[in-house]
C-alpha cells in the first residue's frame, strides 16, 4: 500500500470517528417560557442562553410533556408520553385527600426498568453517559440503572430540600464549592475534560430554578440594584384566577373587582370557590440570581467545549421541564406570609396564562433551543409546536441510529432544526391528578395547529383557544367554534384510548365541606 493511499484511508477513518457527535442536554427545573432574555424577560440576564439561540434554532412553541417535572423527564429519556408509561405525576406525588371529587388512578412510582432510555441506547454505541443533577424518576430506581455511567450528586434523588443551594459541601458527590449550580457546572466541565477523547452524552439536569428560591448572593445584590433603577412594571402584582371546571367560574371583570376586597387584597392563600392569586411581575431578585447562575453554568460548559475544540462536534439541547412557578403550591388550607411570597410564587409567565401545575400555556410552554453544528440552522426561529417526547428520535436520527417509530410517541424534528417545514401533528397532555399548584381540576389537553382544547375531568368542562390569535388564552371559543371543539375532543379521547391513559374514578370518601374546588362550601 503506497503512502498516499494509506494517508487517505487513515484520514478518512479518523474523520469518520470524529463525526460521531457529543450530546449535551441542558435541562432547567421550573424555568418559565418568558424567564429568558431572548424570550422576553427584561429583568433576568441570560447572555449564554441568548447566544445559544443565535447559534441554533429557538422554538417558540416548544412544550414540556407535563406541567410538573417527573413526567416530562421520563418523556425526554424515552420518547414516550407520560400517559403511555402511566408516569403522569411528579414522584412520589400526593396521596388522595377528602376534598377531591375524584381519586388518583394507579400510577407508576418510578421509571420502569423495561423502558429503553436514550442513555442506554447511546451507551451501547460507545458513548460515555453522565447525569449531573436532578433525577426525580423514582426512589427505587437510579440513573445508573437506566444507562448512565455516573450520577452526580449520587445521594440526592429529587430536590435539594432543606439543604438548599448554599451548601454543596454537605452533599455527597458535590463535596465542595459555595453554590450548588456552580458546583454542578464545575464537575460537569471536569467530566468533559476526562471524556474528550470519546463521544459522550452529558445530561446537565439542574435543580435550579426550583425552590428553595436561593439566589447566589453576589447576583442577588446585582439584581437589587438593577431593579431599583428600572421603571416600575405596569399592571397589578397579582391577579385572581378561578377553576374553569367550577360551577362558580367568574368572569375576568368579576375577578378584578374581587381582588380589591380585603379578604383577597391582604392575604395570600387559596380562597373559596377555587380562587388563587397568580403572579404578574418579574421582580424577584432571588430568582433572578438563580436564573443568571444557570445561564453562567451553560457558559461554563460551552467554554469547556470550545477549549477542547469540541464545540463544532457537539449538539446542544436546552429546555425547561415545565412552566414557571407563579402560583403557590401546597394544600387548600395553606397561607403564605407576605414576606415569603418570593419563595411561593417566584416569577411571572406573562404573556402566557397560568403557571406550573396548570394546563394553560404558562404551565407547559417552555423555552427550547437546539444547536446542531454544520447541519442545523443558525439564528432561526421556529414556531411549529413540538414537545419533549420528540428529543429521543431526534437525537437518534442526528447521530445516524435507527429507531422504531411505532415504539415511541415522539417525532423526529431534525427537519425543523434544519430550517425546513414540517407538520409535527397534534400533541397531547394527560394529568389525572390534583395539582400541587393552584386549584385547577384534573384534565387533559390537545394542541392541533393553532388550536388548543382543554378538557377537565370533574365536570367535563372544555375550553378552546386559537393560540395564533390569543397566546394568553383569554377568549374561550368552545361555544363559538362548536365543530372545532367536537373535532378536537374526539381526537383527544381517541388518543387516550390508543395510549391506555388511566382515568379517574369517584372518591367514595369525598367530603364537600373540605372542597374548595366545587364551589359548594
Amino acid at each position: 500500500m503506497n503512502r498516499f493511499l494509506f494517508f487517505l484511508l487513515f484520514f478518512g477513518f479518523t474523520q469518520a470517528q470524529a463525526k460521531k457527535p457529543n450530546i449535551v442536554f441542558f435541562l432547567v427545573d421550573d424555568l418559565g417560557w418568558s424567564d429568558v432574555a431572548c424570550y422576553g424577560s427584561s429583568l433576568y440576564e441570560t447572555p449564554n442562553i441568548d447566544r445559544l439561540a443565535k447559534e441554533g434554532v429557538k422554538f417558540t412553541s416548544g412544550y414540556a410533556a407535563c406541567h410538573v417535572c417527573s413526567p416530562t423527564r421520563a418523556s425526554i429519556l424515552t420518547g414516550k408520553y407520560p400517559a403511555t408509561m402511566n408516569l403522569t405525576e411528579w414522584l412520589n406525588g400526593r396521596s388522595d385527600r377528602p376534598y377531591q371529587v375524584l381519586l388518583n388512578p394507579d400510577k407508576a412510582m418510578a421509571l420502569d426498568p423495561k423502558e429503553i432510555t436514550l442513555a442506554e441506547v447511546l451507551k451501547k454505541e460507545g458513548y460515555a453517559t453522565a447525569l449531573f443533577g436532578k433525577w426525580h424518576l423514582g426512589r427505587d430506581t437510579s440513573p445508573t440503572g437506566h444507562g448512565f455511567d455516573i450520577h452526580v450528586p449520587h445521594s440526592v434523588n429529587s430536590n435539594l430540600g432543606r439543604r438548599g443551594f448554599y451548601h454543596p459541601r454537605k452533599i455527597p458527590g458535590l463535596d465542595g464549592g459555595d453554590y450548588v449550580t456552580d458546583r454542578l457546572a464545575e464537575l460537569a466541565a471536569n467530566y468533559i475534560d476526562e471524556n474528550k477523547e470519546k463521544p459522550f452524552l452529558l445530561y446537565m439536569s439542574h435543580f435550579s430554578v426550583h425552590d428553595p428560591i436561593h439566589g447566589r448572593p453576589d447576583l442577588v445584590e446585582k439584581y437589587k440594584k438593577k431593579l431599583a433603577k428600572m421603571k416600575p412594571q405596569p399592571g397589578p402584582d397579582y391577579i385572581l384566577e378561578g377553576n374553569p371546571d367550577s360551577p362558580t367560574f367568574p368572569t375576568r371583570a368579576e375577578l378584578n373587582e374581587l381582588i380589591k376586597r380585603p379578604l383577597y387584597a391582604n392575604s395570600y392563600k387559596t380562597y373559596p370557590n377555587d380562587l388563587v392569586k397568580v403572579k404578574q411581575k418579574q421582580d424577584n431578585v432571588q430568582l433572578a440570581g438563580m436564573v443568571e447562575a444557570v445561564d453562567q453554568s451553560l457558559g461554563t460548559l460551552m467554554a469547556k467545549l470550545k477549549e477542547h475544540g469540541m464545540e463544532e462536534n457537539t449538539i446542544v439541547f436546552f429546555m425547561s421541564d415545565n412552566g414557571g412557578m407563579s402560583v403557590m403550591n401546597g394544600t387548600p388550607t395553606r397561607v403564605v406570609p407576605q414576606k415569603q411570597l418570593d419563595t411561593a410564587t417566584s416569577s411571572s409567565n406573562l404573556p402566557l396564562r397560568g403557571a406550573k401545575g396548570w394546563l394553560y400555556e404558562g404551565g407547559i410552554r417552555v423555552p427550547m433551543i437546539v444547536k446542531w453544528p454544520h447541519q442545523g440552522k443558525k439564528d432561526f426561529i421556529c414556531d411549529e409546536p413540538v414537545i419533549s417526547t420528540d428529543f429521543y428520535p431526534t437525537i437518534l436520527e442526528m447521530i445516524g441510529l435507527p429507531y422504531d417509530p411505532k415504539k415511541i410517541d415522539g417525532k423526529s424534528i431534525t427537519s425543523l432544526v434544519k430550517g425546513k417545514k414540517m407538520d409535527r401533528g397534534p400533541i397531547y397532555w394527560h394529568f389525572p391528578h390534583y395539582s400541587n399548584h393552584g386549584m385547577q381540576s384534573p384534565g387533559g389537553a390537545i394542541r392541533d395547529g393553532d388550536y388548543k382544547l382543554l378538557e377537565y375531568f370533574e365536570n367535563g368542562t372544555v375550553q378552546l383557544f386559537n393560540l395564533a390569535k390569543d397566546i394568553g388564552e383569554h377568549k374561550d371559543l368552545a361555544k363559538i367554534e362548536i365543530e372545532k371543539t367536537k373535532e378536537l375532543t374526539r381526537k383527544l379521547h381517541r388518543w387516550r384510548k390508543q395510549v391506555g391513559a388511566q382515568m379517574m374514578k369517584p372518591n367514595p370518601n369525598y367530603d364537600p365541606a373540605t372542597d374548595l374546588w366545587s364551589g359548594k362550601k
